[in-house]
């Protein structure tokens, strides 16, 4: 599959052909399943927290004696039946996340990064070079281009005036090659790459 190059005034400048193995059929679906499940699941904070009675603030005294008061028996005021007493199976700090095979992260980001080409979601810049770190010059790029909708700029690394430019653009979110994964390339309506972050990616998806 060849998909074309554009410059940021966006003009065609050529083509470039897609190497790493596509996925045509349905194999690859469940490992996207997992992926974004481990990669939502990984975005949980886990910090809800209750104290036990034996946690609770208060005296270990017997609030009154045993017998005689006409009262129900107590032993402590940090009981779970007082108000202000512990949590009985209350929820504490856990870690929520999913571990998933390299294999199967690879996969999956071949079959999302597959389908998004093949429905003609992305767009690919020979660079992407910013003179200065404005946000009006930015904007224009994306005009340029068409992208509509959410966009995600992946670049092969980190670009300061990249990155002052685009982060007041309410749509647009920036990732590098390194760090992309399925779930970023399912999220957005369009994907952005430089021509150097696409090619990047190609060889993190070349060994099967």
């Amino acid at each position: 599959m060849k998909i074309a190059i554009k410059d940021i005034q966006g003009k065609v400048q050529g083509e470039l052909e897609v190497k790493f193995a596509m996925i045509e059929n349905g194999r690859g679906t469940q490992a996207v399943h997992d992926a974004v499940t481990a990669y939502r699941a990984a975005q949980r904070s886990g910090t809800a927290c209750t104290k036990t009675a034996g946690e609770v603030q208060g005296s270990n005294k017997k609030p009154w004696k045993q017998k005689g008061t006409g009262r129900a028996r107590a032993g402590s005021v940090r009981s779970p039946l007082w108000a202000g007493g512990g949590v009985v199976f209350g929820p504490k700090p856990r870690d929520f996340s999913k571990t998933i095979s390299k294999k199967t992260r690879q996969l999956a980001l071949r079959k999302a990064l597959s389908e998004r080409l093949k429905l003609g979601d992305v767009v690919i810049v020979d660079g992407l070079k910013l003179a200065s770190p404005k946000t009006k010059d930015f904007a224009g790029v994306i005009s340029a281009l068409e992208l509509n909708g959410t966009t995600l700029v992946v670049s092969s690394g980190i670009d300061k005036n990249l990155t002052l430019a685009s982060r007041n653009i309410e749509k647009v979110a920036l990732t590098t090659s390194d760090s992309l994964n399925t779930y970023d390339v399912l999220r957005p309506d369009k994907l952005l790459f430089t021509r150097d972050a696409f090619e990047k990616v190609e060889a993190r998806l070349a060994i099967d």
